[in-house]
């Protein structure tokens, strides 16, 4: 938010509100005198302002509250001196237009929590309030008759295009229900029902519908029905009006728009491409820029409205869809967990962290792997046996081939995949490269080796059995999938990108602090995989069907890195999500969405933990605790910046911060998966986990399980 503070002279108190705006990351502007104070506010517009109201000599506060104008859509809040007499009325402050009075307190964390309080409070009000007045000002310039109505029926808004279409006057409809309005006799018998079935599903109706108007003619027109659920997600578009239908879904609206058409056809309008937009936790720029382009396309003529479309399709093609964090989360866990994975710290001179270095393609003499899948021990066989399970136990694997779960599991699912078939390369070679991708991975971290990897792996090809992906792929994704997931975090130092670049590692250094470990995950990869042709699972394949797989490859490595989280999820649920209703082939198998659905897929395999059988979700969580208590700890050592403070092995939640891990990155990402790859039991894991995590921290526990009885 915008702050505007009112001060003719400085002192504790006003430094104490520039102080508070500065931590709260407020922006913040200052004036000594009502003519600056006036001057300032007419160019910035603040969201709000704090005048200083202890001495009168100076201005005065309410003459200059009144000639701002200001009280409509801005808070305004006045400062008082200590009462040292009866309090008095605030009558004539709250006539003046001011909004709150705050009592002389010059301590600093008094004037934060003061801001804390109006942002989330009164200032969100007023933006609601903004927000609200655009939309009905939009509402009533439209051309297109609109009605919106309750979960009851109960007529709620019409606009004036409505009125001039239908003949009725807003009081005759607003608080009447949709079943008293005279229906005209020309729709068919069915088309109620039909349209019924669609609204229960969630889904908008579109098509001819019969209206009759207050004279009694009945017009024919083009309408949208579209059910806006909940908080919302779902906006309205042109075309229609349908006087009945409705099912009763609590929380609900209905939002229709009305085309009239006459019997010439001359005035008939088009059929609008806007379509619902999720609501995401976090709102990418984007979002805002095409409802501001659908609101638009509501009153504009037909080329202007195709122009529209062409830039919607445009926008939605491009990297537009990263969110901003313009304010911080109070939750010190969602915090950290932003910070920690999402941004790039800077790198400080004179530390320098050095990746400990191995032959990246030695393979251990060691190492000893069966010569095929018949040859696998009997009781690593039976552990495999429920591996196309999203129920599978993975640290029981680990368990039975001694933390090498990657080359066995690997060796299962690339042959129930023929993998070696497409690749045509010997079942020797493939487990060549598997045992040595496997011995690249550090044992010693306690979250990222190989039995992460081989998590990921079979959450990845579990996805690729579900029957929308499959829809949406090709062999040489499913390849390339697969291949992705084993070597997606090869060599993981057990830090983090933003560790590396504070302590100016080798690997930030080389890819400048940008996709640090990705393009190394990615990088090395290819090199174990070339340089020895023992483990070149490539060697045998056509130079351009290299290159497409390659590419596969590097871009999902590439999209596990969290800093695009946000915009690889929000592009999935523009671009796929949104318009499957409409056309779902051409939708599954655009070069360009099957791009994005093996971006989501891998994503969603490579932090899938939360939604695993609660058992391995705890174990999970553990292990990626201990590794963020390590990296802590070693930043105190080498004076680093801490990174996650909250992960403090001595004093975190490690409830709190799985609440907030699952509450930030996890729903909104698997809800998306989930309406396009249908995973009802993995949204029910989630529940699960999630109530678990909540009943440890209502108990104040911050150990993984409660103690015993």
């Amino acid at each position: 938010p915008e702050v505007l503070l009112v001060f003719a002279k400085e002192d504790s108190q006003s430094n104490g509100f520039c102080w508070a705006c500065e931590k709260g990351n407020f922006r913040c502007s200052m004036a000594r005198t009502p003519e600056s104070a006036l001057e300032c506010f007419l160019e910035k517009h603040h969201d709000l302002v704090i005048i200083d109201h202890r001495h009168s000599r100076h201005f005065d506060a309410e003459a200059l509250c009144r000639n701002c104008h200001i009280n409509l859509w801005v808070l305004t809040c006045v400062l008082f001196l200590r009462p040292d007499r009866e309090e008095a009325s605030v009558m004539p402050l709250i006539n003046a237009g001011f909004n709150r009075r705050y009592v002389e307190n010059a301590n600093m964390m008094a004037c934060y929590n003061e801001l804390l309080q109006l942002e989330h409070g009164e200032v969100r009000a007023q933006f609601k309030l903004r927000a609200g007045n655009a939309i009905f000002t939009a509402l009533e310039q439209s051309q297109e008759a609109i009605e919106i109505t309750s979960e009851d029926q109960v007529i709620q808004y019409v606009n004036p295009a409505y009125e001039s279409i239908m003949g009725y006057q807003q009081g005759e409809l607003i608080g009447k229900e949709i079943m008293e309005v005279p229906k005209s006799e020309k729709n068919k018998p069915d088309l109620l029902e039909t349209i019924n079935s669609c609204i229960r599903k969630g889904k908008e109706w579109q098509g001819i519908y019969y209206a009759k108007k207050k004279n009694g003619d009945s017009i024919q027109q083009n309408v949208k029905i579209t059910p806006v659920i909940g908080q919302g997600g779902i906006f309205f578009s042109p075309d229609i009006q349908s006087s009945k239908h409705k099912d009763r879904r609590k929380g609900s609206l209905d939002v229709r728009s009305t085309t009239s058409r006459g019997s010439d056809g001359s005035s008939q309008r088009r059929h609008s491409s806007m379509a619902r937009i999720h609501s995401m936790t976090i709102e990418a720029p984007i979002t805002k820029v095409i409802n501001i382009i659908n609101a638009a396309q509501e009153s504009s003529p037909m080329p202007v409205a195709e122009a529209l479309d062409r830039v919607l399709e445009i926008l939605r093609t491009t990297e537009l869809y990263s969110p901003q964090f313009g304010t911080k989360d109070e939750d010190p866990h969602t915090n950290d967990l932003v910070g920690g994975l999402m941004t790039v710290s800077s790198r400080l001179s004179g530390n320098e962290y050095i990746l400990a270095t191995k032959q990246p393609h030695h393979i251990p003499s060691h190492l000893t792997t069966p010569l095929s899948l018949n040859d696998i021990p009997p009781r690593i066989a039976e552990t495999m046996e429920n591996e196309e399970s999203w129920d599978f136990d993975i640290v029981n694997l680990e368990a039975a081939t001694m933390r090498r779960p990657l080359t066995y599991l690997g060796m299962k699912i690339f042959s129930r995949f023929g993998v070696c078939e497409f690749l045509n390369c010997p079942e020797a070679t493939l487990r060549s490269w598997l045992q040595v991708i496997e011995a690249n991975y550090h044992s010693s971290n306690s979250y990222h080796n190989s039995s992460h990897a081989a998590d990921v792996l079979h959450a990845t090809a579990y996805f690729l059995c579900k029957e929308r992906v499959k829809q949406s792929l090709d062999p040489i994704d499913e390849v390339a999938a697969l291949i992705a997931a084993t070597v997606h975090d090869v060599d993981h130092p057990g830090r983090t990108n933003s560790f590396l670049c504070n302590a100016g590692s080798e690997l930030a250094i080389l890819y400048n602090d940008t996709a640090v470990l990705e393009s190394h995950h990615a990088a090395l990869a290819f090199q174990i995989t070339t340089r020895d042709d023992k483990c070149n699972i490539f060697k045998n394949i056509e130079r351009n069907e290299y290159r497409t797989l390659r590419q596969a490859i590097i871009d999902m490595v590439l999209a596990t890195e969290m800093t695009k989280h946000f915009e690889h999820v929000n592009k999935f649920v523009n671009s796929i999500n949104k318009p499957l209703a409409e056309s779902v082939k051409s939708i599954l198998t655009s070069p360009e969405n099957r791009i994005l659905v093996k971006r989501m897929l891998i994503k969603c395999a490579d932090i899938s933990n939360p939604c695993r059988p609660q058992e391995l979700c705890i174990e999970w969580a553990g292990r990626i605790s201990e590794e963020y208590f390590a990296q802590t700890d070693e930043e105190k050592r080498q004076g680093l910046p801490v990174v996650m403070p909250v992960f403090d092995r001595n004093t975190c939640s490690i409830p709190k911060s799985q609440i907030s891990f699952i509450d930030y990155f996890i729903t909104d990402m698997f809800d998306a998966w989930d309406a396009f790859a249908d995973l009802p039991n993995l949204m029910q894991h989630l529940d699960n986990n999630f109530k678990y995590w909540k009943g440890l921290d209502e108990r104040k526990l911050h150990s993984l399980r409660p103690p015993p009885e």
